[in-house]
């Protein structure tokens, strides 16, 4: 059994990763179980290095907001700004705040410096405008959209002004109350200025997609690819607000299937524009449904991974991370009926897992899924071996 289950171990580099896919997938995700390990932070960005310098990837997309991430674009593709204005500005979940993230966005830079247009890097988030307390206003998404049209187009052909957009989005404050996150009445998503703003919202996009031929001759692509985020976003937020105001018991799974489909649409869009690499947690990227304990009990919705993956199909690669311990947040060592417990038994400080292997040698042993004591750090399923194009495993995370 020990021998089967070292014939799955790979060294920690992209050539092993790439050793176990056919071909060079598209998009190439990378998860993580829990948030905020620089260990885990600095892995990924090891990886993400030789990706990028020895297979030719040229976005990195990370669950982080699609807008926000726009100014961290700017700055590693053309130095707009400051490395300390990209991270403040350009992240969301106080992921800024995180020194692997720091150095991610500093080698981009560097890494880009002097390159041709089509040698750099591009940065993505592709997380939606969200947080766990709420959503934020369509403003941006909808007044970006709607100036970039009346730059390019006729405005007798625009659906509404933009003092008519303004008026009908009304306060910020009214879109981001965080008590309408438990409480659907708070919610503005079903008023009539929000059904109004969903119908406009829906015929600027249309006008962008009709205008195609001549605004990306105009404008030319990257600012017409900028339109149709805001378009995407704009329409997404709108949809989300609307979920938030529902009252049915299906309220929370509609809301975290919202978000996964907004995620999964700004990664097909990304993977439009060639390969990219994309880090997020494993529960966003993986194959099978997403699950969470929500204070009404259950949910289940299908994951951005789940999403791409049966658009692309083996375009899209989905590499796990699992781990052993994280002392500081009270997780131990793992019992040895776990996939955590199988590898924690290798002498490996981290190792690249060929997951179909693994779970072939561990056919015959019975698998319990681990419980975490903390609350975030979610294990990792046995049952999602096979569906899983590989695993990178971390024995011990030490406190950053």
């Amino acid at each position: 059994m020990a021998t089967d289950i070292k014939d799955a171990v790979r060294t920690v580099d992209a050539a092993a990763v790439m050793g176990l896919l056919p071909d060079r997938p598209r998009l190439l995700a990378l998860g993580e179980p829990t948030h905020g390990e620089d260990a885990l932070l600095r892995l990924r960005n090891e990886l993400f290095r030789q990706f990028v310098e020895q297979e030719g990837y040229r976005t990195i997309a990370i669950e982080s907001d699609c807008l926000m991430g726009l100014v961290v674009d700017d700055y590693v593709t053309s130095g707009t700004g400051t490395l300390d204005e990209a991270v403040e500005r350009g992240f969301s979940h106080a992921w800024g705040s995180l020194a692997a993230n720091r150095e991610l966005v500093r080698w981009m830079r560097a890494h880009n410096e002097g390159r041709p247009a089509s040698e750099r890097v591009r940065f993505a988030g592709f997380d939606g405008p969200l947080e766990i307390s709420g959503a934020a206003s369509p403003r941006q998404a909808l007044t970006a959209l709607h100036g970039y049209l009346s730059a390019g187009v006729d405005a007798e052909l625009l659906p509404c002004t933009a003092e008519t957009l303004d008026r009908l989005l009304g306060a910020d404050e009214r879109w981001t109350d965080p008590a309408a996150m438990t409480d659907p009445a708070r919610s503005v998503g079903r008023s009539a200025e929000a059904g109004r703003l969903r119908l406009l919202a829906d015929e600027l996009v249309a006008l962008l997609d009709a205008q195609t031929p001549h605004l990306i001759t105009a404008t030319g692509r990257d600012d017409w690819d900028r339109a149709r985020l805001y378009g995407r976003t704009a329409t997404g937020l709108l949809r989300y607000h609307h979920g938030m105001a529902d009252t049915s018991p299906a309220r929370m799974a509609r809301l975290c299937a919202s978000r996964d489909t907004m995620m999964a649409h700004n990664l097909l869009a990304v993977a439009a524009r060639g390969p990219a690499l994309v880090h997020a947690h494993n529960s966003h990227l993986q194959r099978e449904k997403s699950t969470m304990q929500m204070w009404q009990g259950p949910v289940e919705w299908w994951s951005a991974g789940a999403l791409v993956s049966a658009q692309l199909g083996a375009e899209y690669a989905f590499v796990a991370t699992a781990l052993g311990t994280i002392r500081h947040q009270g997780v131990d060592t793992p019992a040895p009926d776990t996939v955590e417990g199988a590898l924690y038994a290798l002498r490996d400080d981290r190792c690249v897992i060929d997951a179909p292997r693994l779970a072939t040698a561990l056919g015959g042993t019975p698998l319990g899924r681990r419980v975490s004591p903390w609350f975030g750090y979610a294990p990792f399923d046995p049952a999602h071996l096979e569906n899983s194009d590989g695993l990178v495993f971390v024995k011990d995370v030490p406190q950053s």
